[in-house]
Order: C-alpha cells, then sequence, then structure tokens
C-alpha cells in the first residue's frame, strides 16, 4: 500500500506538468469510481486550438472525454453474469469500462496508444484500489499482437475511423477463440457498414441498443443511443 501511495504522487506529479485535474465521482449502477478528469476539458481543447499554428493536425484528446456509450458499455458489462474473467479494454482512454470490469472482479488490461491516456488509467487503477486486478499496457490493436488471449475484448467509439476496421478484424481474429467474445459499443448514428461486412466472415455478430437520457435541471434531457456489438468467432461453440 505504501509503495502506491509513492508511486501514486509520483504520477500526479507528472501529470500536473501537463494538465489541470480534479477527480470525479462517475456511478455506474451500484460501483462509484474516482475518476481523474482534465478540468473545463472545452477550455483545454479551444487552448490546443489556439497554439496549433497553421498547418499543424491538431491532436484532440478524445482519450480524455467521458463518452455517453462508455457509460453504457460500462452498465453492460457489470449486467454481464461472469466472475474472475481476464479482460482486455483497446482504446480506452482513461479506462471507465476496463475499470468497472475490474470491480466487478474481473482481471484486466487497460490499453491505449496514447501516453496520457495510460497515464490517467494508472492513477484512476490506484485510486479506486484495484492494482491488484487491473494493469495498463501500451497497445496498437491495429498492428499489435497478445500472448494472452482474453476471454474478452471490450471497446468504446473503436470503430469511428473506416481506416481500422480491416485491422481490427484482424486483430479479433488473433485474439479470440469460439469460447472469446468481443463487446464493442459504438454510437447508434454510426453505421460502419464496411466493419461489419467484413467481420461478418469471421464472426457471430448480435447487436442490440441501449439508450439512456442525461439527468439536467432542463425540461430536455438528452437522450444518448449506442449500439452494443457481441462479436464470437465461428467454430463448434456459437451459443
Amino acid at each position: 500500500m505504501r509503495y502506491n501511495g509513492w508511486e501514486m504522487e509520483r504520477l500526479m506529479e507528472e501529470v500536473k506538468k501537463r494538465f489541470e485535474v480534479e477527480f470525479e465521482t462517475v456511478r455506474v449502477g451500484d460501483i462509484a469510481l474516482e475518476l481523474l478528469q482534465i478540468k473545463n476539458l472545452d477550455e483545454y481543447i479551444d487552448r490546443l486550438a489556439e497554439e496549433t499554428k497553421e498547418g499543424e493536425k491538431l491532436e484532440l484528446p478524445f482519450w480524455a472525454k467521458l463518452w455517453p456509450t462508455s457509460l453504457l458499455l460500462s452498465y453492460y458489462i457489470l449486467k454481464l453474469p461472469l466472475r474472475e474473467e481476464p479482460v482486455l479494454e483497446i482504446g480506452a482512454g482513461f479506462g471507465l469500462c476496463g475499470l468497472v470490469a475490474a470491480m466487478k472482479g474481473h482481471r484486466v488490461i487497460i490499453s491505449d496508444i496514447d501516453d496520457n491516456a495510460l497515464l490517467f488509467a494508472r492513477i484512476n487503477i490506484i485510486k479506486n484500489g484495484l492494482t491488484h486486478r487491473a494493469t495498463v499496457r501500451y497497445l496498437d490493436f491495429t498492428k499489435d499482437t497478445l500472448e494472452e488471449k482474453p476471454s474478452y475484448i471490450i471497446g468504446s467509439e473503436v470503430l469511428y475511423r473506416q481506416e481500422h476496421y480491416r485491422p481490427l478484424v484482424k486483430f479479433f481474429k488473433r485474439h479470440l477463440t469460439p469460447y472469446s467474445r468481443a463487446i464493442l459499443a459504438k454510437d447508434y448514428h454510426l453505421k460502419a457498414k464496411k466493419f461489419f461486412t467484413l467481420a461478418r466472415e469471421w464472426f457471430v455478430i448480435r447487436e442490440k441498443t441501449l439508450g439512456f437520457k442525461e439527468s439536467t435541471e432542463g425540461e430536455n434531457p438528452e437522450r444518448h443511443l449506442c449500439n452494443i456489438i457481441e462479436l464470437q468467432k465461428k467454430g463448434p461453440r456459437n451459443d
């Protein structure tokens, strides 16, 4: 425990060199997590835009946003009747879905390609007392291969770039067996037809739609819809 305290202090010093941050309580069912967030994310993005020189590409911190699809995928994971399964979260950002899986008792790898995302995820693991169940790892699912094959690969909004569809299907082919599955969440309005065309050759695909309304003080709370997609490799077990 003392080691975790020292590491937390070191990591927080590092993150404060780059961002103004605060912890925010996020609830998923009966789970409450303390998640490190960038203060005033919109203002931070505006400042990035102002500092980006003409002709340079603006790198938006998509990893830092709490996406509605991540919340819905977390609720879905929470309701799965599973215990202590190895889980890999890809494109995790600061790792909400992986943290929920770890709180449920799974052994989790939270992965991303952004160093800042991995830094935030590591802090969130320590803050929520999950170092015995969750680790972080740099992983580019468009080209990397893991030695282990997790029981579940989870990911929120990993289908927003079409150039990732083919390598993502190949990643699932390498890492899934007929006894494991991928569970993805995407915005309801993103059709991703090419991904499904590629994936159907190798996987049984099941889809369902989930949604929620934001609790706001206004009269018209925003409603969010997402598709939950389950992929299971074709083989002797497709039930």
